[in-house]
């Protein structure tokens, strides 16, 4: 018992500093190791996953706020998107066939991994300067600034193609109320791929924003019974260092290397979300 407890808080820490560096939440990191490294039953992992989404949020949120990375309007404001899609997919459970929305859903995960690495590449244009608020930014206000202790200087950026984010969230929700899966991943590329933001204030922006989803569902996976204590417990501590870790890094990396961290898992996680549409993985 204390071994696997010592085991949780060491993958705790390794989710927790990913998580919080990518804006990602840790849960498609955790419940891979819990179910098939551990043999933890699934509903436990993904009752544990619950758990370490809020933990990362909570403990990177803080000291993102406190660096001025978040981007409180933009959060607030994509954040309706997510929820109503959320509230669409639950409604919609057992009316469409999740497989078709897992398999658009993975193509536009490894279409986003190519964009990337166009981006790492040099021949998609990445300069902040080049873009300029659209009429919906203006209106809401959702340009911001951030300090780069990499560089030394205060960044200034502005927000673009602000409807188009919006849809993508409203889809990122409603493929997490139909197939149960986390949106950590399309915030990031609402933000940073779509509405142009640098990737810094993307990741810290959808920590936050993840927490607020994963809280309205913990509820529901505490009362089924798919969160166990001691599974969650030493997590959400390994988690909490994790993720204090993750902000510190946070500052002191290179956008290009966070990208170059952020395209493997990006393509891992849209080939398994075909694989798992056509039924050739569970």
């Amino acid at each position: 018992m204390v071994t696997q407890a010592a085991i949780l808080l060491l993958v705790g820490v390794f989710a927790g500093s990913l998580g919080s560096l990518l804006g990602i939440g840790g849960g498609m990191i955790i419940i891979p190791i819990l179910s098939v490294l551990m043999g933890l039953p699934m509903r436990y992992a993904i009752g544990a996953s619950v758990i370490a989404v809020i933990a990362t949020s909570s403990g990177s949120t803080i000291a993102y706020l406190k660096d001025d990375l978040l981007n409180l309007r933009v959060a607030m404001f994509l954040e309706i998107a997510t929820t109503v899609g959320a509230i669409t997919g639950a409604i919609l459970t057992g009316v469409i066939d999740g497989k078709w929305l897992e398999v658009l859903f993975g193509i536009f995960l490894v279409y986003s991994t190519y964009n990337m690495i166009q981006k790492l590449r040099g021949k998609v244009k990445q300069d902040a300067d080049k873009v300029s608020d659209d009429k919906w930014a203006k209106k809401l206000k959702l340009q911001g600034s951030y300090y780069d202790k990499l560089s030394g200087e205060e960044k200034y950026y502005q927000v673009t193609r602000v409807p188009g984010g919006f849809a993508m969230m409203y889809g990122a929700g409603l493929a997490s109320g139909l197939l149960g899966i986390g949106s950590g991943v399309f915030k990031v590329i609402a933000m940073d791929t779509i509405m142009k933001m640098p990737l810094k204030p993307s990741s810290a922006t959808s920590n936050l924003m993840m927490g607020v989803t994963a809280a309205a569902s913990a509820t529901v996976y505490f009362f089924n019974g798919s969160i166990h204590p001691h599974i969650a417990a030493p997590l959400a501590i390994g988690i909490l260092i994790g993720a204090a870790i993750g902000t510190r890094l946070m500052q002191r990396i290179h956008p290009r290397l966070l990208r170059m961290i952020f395209v493997p898992i990006l393509f891992i996680m849209g080939v398994q979300m075909i694989l798992k549409g056509f039924r050739v993985i569970n």
